[in-house]
C-alpha cells in the first residue's frame, strides 16, 4: 500500500468511525454548542463533509455543489459517497502523474491556480485537524472510549484483518 492509500484509507475510516457514535446521539446532542470546531458535532461534520465535495468540485473544474445533510446518517451517507468520489479521483491523479497540476479555485476573490497534490492533501489533513475538535466535543458529551484515529493504528488494525 502505498502512502496515498494508507493518507485515503485512514482518513476516511477515521471520520466514518467518529460519525458512527454519532448515529448513536440525540439531535440535542449534535447540537449542543461548544467552543470548538464549527460549534457543534452537526455543523462540524457538515464543514469536514461539504469541503471535500467542494474541493473535488474545484479540481474536477465543475460547478460546485450546493448539498446539505442534516442527520447523522445523511452526513455518513454523504461522506461515503463523497470521499469514494475524492479517493478515484486522487487515485486517477497520482497514477497519472498530475499531482503538480494546477486547477482555478474560482471561488477565491479573484481566482486563484493551486496544486492539485496541495488541495488533496489539504482535504486529509483539514479533516485530521477538525476530528479532533470532533473527539473533544464527543468527551466533553460524556462518551466513552473514544477511538484515538491515529494512522499507526489503523495500519495495525487493517494488517490484521
Amino acid at each position: 500500500m502505498n502512502m496515498l492509500e494508507r493518507f485515503l484509507g485512514h482518513d476516511l475510516a477515521a471520520n466514518r468511525e467518529l460519525l458512527e457514535i454519532c448515529l448513536t446521539l440525540s439531535d440535542a446532542d449534535m447540537d449542543h454548542v461548544f467552543d470548538a470546531g464549527w460549534g457543534t458535532l452537526r455543523k462540524t461534520f457538515e464543514h469536514m463533509i461539504s469541503n471535500i465535495e467542494t474541493w473535488t468540485d474545484l479540481m474536477m473544474s465543475r460547478p460546485v455543489r450546493d448539498l446539505s445533510g442534516e442527520s447523522a446518517v445523511q452526513l455518513l451517507e454523504r461522506l461515503e459517497t463523497s470521499y469514494a468520489e475524492f479517493a478515484a479521483f486522487a487515485r486517477q491523479i497520482e497514477a497519472t502523474g498530475r499531482l503538480n497540476e494546477l486547477f482555478t479555485d474560482v471561488l477565491d476573490k479573484p481566482p486563484t491556480q493551486k496544486s492539485i497534490g496541495g488541495a488533496i492533501g489539504h482535504l486529509i489533513t483539514h479533516n485530521m485537524h477538525h476530528r479532533a475538535e470532533v473527539q473533544h466535543m464527543l468527551h466533553r458529551l460524556g462518551i466513552q472510549n473514544l477511538p484515538e484515529g491515529d494512522l499507526m493504528g489503523w495500519d495495525q488494525r487493517i494488517r490484521l484483518t
